[in-house]
């Protein structure tokens, strides 16, 4: 008996490596690329990061534990769509109750502050990933390839107030805008 428990033990161990090493497929810039792995699934508890403030602290998704939280992850502001994700984002964020919105990309705080500035963004919190580990080895969404390589993929979590994933988006097409209805219907459920 303990040998077959020794034995089931290790196919979960394999199979868990395998599933882990899988990358997701996005369209960046009109070609098929890779990204690093796998996002969270659906039920399981979102892994913890930290994310670099427009004061250079580090915050931590843990820091938002008993609120539902918005990842809203993308390759960089300094794109139309990524731009227009921050702004709609943005306003519905203003709307919605024990919600908070982390706008998360490899940009540097400095340049985000600007565009927030700039644009009049004030619900939405971004939080650079350039230096986030963390993040690019536990949510596989780093571009592995091609121009785009080292950005992240366009992509929308929400985290449940208990800490579990609830909804998740790959948007198969990096220059396409996510479905903010259904991110925004989940937490509304």
């Amino acid at each position: 008996m303990k040998r077959l428990q020794q034995i089931l033990f290790g196919l979960a161990i394999l199979a868990g490596t395998a599933f882990s090493s899988a990358q997701e497929k996005v369209i960046a810039r009109g070609a098929e690329v890779s990204t690093n792995g796998n996002m969270p699934a659906i039920g399981v508890v979102a892994p913890d990061f930290t994310g670099t403030d427009k004061e250079l602290k580090e915050v931590s998704l843990a820091s938002f534990k008993g609120k539902y939280v918005i990842l809203n992850i993308f390759p960089s502001l300094d794109t139309p769509t990524c731009a227009l994700s921050v702004r709609a984002f943005n306003e519905a964020a203003a709307a919605l109750e024990n919600t908070v919105v982390l706008c998360l990309s490899k940009d540097l705080p400095f340049a985000q502050t600007r565009f927030c500035t700039t644009e009049g963004i004030e619900n939405v919190l971004p939080l650079s990933l350039f230096r986030s580990e963390a993040f690019d080895k536990q949510y596989g969404l780093v571009i592995s390839e091609g121009p785009m390589k080292g950005l992240a993929a366009r992509a929308v979590i929400v985290v449940h107030p208990n800490g579990k994933v609830v909804y998740r988006q790959l948007v198969a097409n990096i220059s396409e805008e996510p479905d903010y209805e259904k991110a925004i219907k989940s937490i509304q459920q």
